[in-house]
């Protein structure tokens, strides 16, 4: 069989037409997404802060790609749902992947990074490397700020990663019933920008290793932001004595986080819950007597004082007294907060805290963030690196440049399919550059707006200089 044949594609006739495809319509790609994450990495700077995080230890004789285009390019594969790294093997030479790493798009010179390469960079960085690409991460987010807010809402969470075979640091979760790592993640939960986050081996983490995380990350917003008010906001096992000291010692810090039943506090919810019981009891009476439907549940908000014995002091307890047809449902809230009251603490302050589960599943499911196969541990958290950065980007596109757009609110995989897997034709000249897309595409007036405003957005100090 010819190449020629092997390379044909035969479809059913239409019309009394023959249908027949091949692969040689030349320098085409199918992603116009890297040249605008391109645009919004110009204006964040993020691979560039990342790459001055990394030790490069490669001698300077031998470097065919700079560190910065290595990021850069694996970042930009996931953004645009490519997120294995053996991806880069058939991107390499894709010609809008090679032009959003600034490369000339038809040069065969130009090149860009396979798979091993990038197998050899995940492999090589240090403790160090990671510690400092953690804290690169909050710079841009400082920046996305043009003055010091008022107060930001800081979620903590951590998530299940699932692992297979023999990886360093990867342990059985009998909560998840899996072995995996436990990836601590850290949003602003008013606007769901990317904070930073560390990745865990799968073991319950101590109090003392949150608060050396948050410490760290606080040191820097506060060098950045000394006045501002920061919330620390997280379910009951951030409750610990640690975390509760690290927001008494700063002037400007306040928390709210789930606590647990125990033996102290479940009697002293058992009367709340007593009275809601025959509360609903007689609501059900009087929706019998009346025909109408079954109420649900009946709940009412409470506040009581309670200091556990690990704690610096007491702390005011919010108690939510929930009775449903079949058994009682008491939750609590430990918070430094005064003003709200106990309803408004509880429904509209910490239930916002589930906003951060949608967060780091965009993360998990739309970026792969939990594609951590490699043996070792350091290889995995740079991976992570990797998916984190292509959430900041997404984040970025979605609330700067796709507002008050149908895709403002959209999610990675929606904004990847709908805006940036588009055909497109590379024409490279002496001078310039002619990208052809279709003629009747879908979102032809979107992707005019978009990339107007980031081709007329003058580019920061740090990038034009």
């Amino acid at each position: 069989m010819s190449k020629s044949t092997q390379e044909m594609l035969r479809f059913p006739p239409v019309d009394g037409l023959s249908v027949r495809a091949d692969f040689d319509g030349g320098a085409m790609s199918s992603d116009v997404g890297p040249l605008i994450l391109r645009g919004l990495d110009q204006q964040i700077g993020l691979t560039e802060r990342l790459a001055q995080a990394i030790d490069d230890q490669r001698h300077a004789s031998y470097i065919t790609h700079p560190l910065r285009d290595l990021l850069a390019q694996r970042i930009f594969q996931i953004g645009c749902g490519d997120e294995d790294g053996n991806d880069a093997n058939a991107l390499r030479r894709d010609p809008l992947f090679k032009l959003g790493v600034e490369r000339r798009p038809l040069d065969e010179a130009m090149n860009l990074a396979s798979g091993p390469t990038f197998s050899r960079l995940e492999n090589a960085v240090s403790t160090k490397d990671i510690y400092r690409m953690a804290q690169a991460f909050v710079d841009p987010f400082i920046a996305s700020y043009p003055e010091a807010p008022e107060v930001i809402v800081i979620d903590l969470d951590h998530s299940e990663d699932p692992t297979h075979g023999q990886q360093e640091f990867s342990f059985y979760n009998q909560y998840y019933q899996s072995h995996c790592y436990l990836p601590l993640f850290l949003f602003e939960g008013l606007s769901g920008k990317f904070i930073t986050a560390a990745l865990r081996p799968d073991k319950r983490p101590t109090g003392a290793e949150n608060a050396m995380i948050l410490k760290r990350v606080m040191q820097r917003l506060r060098a950045a932001w000394p006045e501002t008010h920061l919330v620390l906001r997280g379910d009951a096992h951030f409750a610990n004595p640690e975390l509760l000291a690290l927001a008494l010692a700063d002037g400007h810090t306040d928390f709210i986080f789930g606590l647990a039943g125990n033996r102290v506090l479940s009697p002293l919810a058992k009367p709340f819950l007593d009275a809601n019981r025959r509360r609903h009891a007689v609501r059900e009476a009087n929706a019998r007597r009346l025909h109408q439907p079954l109420p649900n549940r009946t709940r009412s908000y409470h506040e009581m004082e309670y200091a556990a014995g690990t704690w610096p002091q007491a702390f005011r307890v919010i108690l939510k007294a929930e009775v449903m047809a079949v058994d009682d449902k008491p939750r609590f809230v430990v918070t430094s907060l005064d003003l709200p009251s106990p309803e408004c603490l509880y429904r509209d302050l910490y239930r916002a805290r589930g906003q951060d589960e949608n967060f780091i599943k965009m993360l998990k499911n739309d970026l792969a963030s939990d594609r951590t196969s490699d043996h070792r541990f350091l290889a995995n958290h740079l991976r992570l690196f990797f998916a984190c950065g292509a959430y900041v980007l997404h984040h970025a596109l979605r609330t700067s440049v796709l507002a008050n757009t149908e895709l403002a609110q959209a999610q990675p995989a929606t904004v990847i399919l709908k805006l940036f897997k588009i055909a497109v034709c590379v024409l490279q000249y002496k001078d310039r550059v002619k990208l052809q897309l279709p003629s009747n595409c879908p979102v032809k007036a979107l992707l005019h707006r978009l990339t107007e405003i980031l081709f007329l957005t003058p580019l920061p100090d740090s990038v034009t200089t």
